[in-house]
């Protein structure tokens, strides 16, 4: 449980991309089915999430210890 508390903001990100690939792929998408990014739902929710997740790690807080 404590991994998740620290990492929330990646997990959120992930979910949130996924969301966004999956998404992106149902509207968008590529109509001939040779994109590789798009073409497949997997691809395109997977995509998502590595870019959620480095997303969301641009909010993650640094602890300062104070001595």
């Amino acid at each position: 449980m404590q991994i998740i508390k620290n990492n929330w903001t990646y997990l959120l990100g992930a979910v949130i991309g996924a969301i966004g690939g999956y998404i992106y792929w149902r509207y968008i998408g590529c109509s001939t089915g040779t994109c590789p990014i798009t073409s497949s739902p997997i691809t395109s929710a997977l995509y998502g999430v590595l870019l959620g997740g480095l997303f969301g790690g641009i909010f993650k807080r640094n602890k300062v210890n104070k001595q």
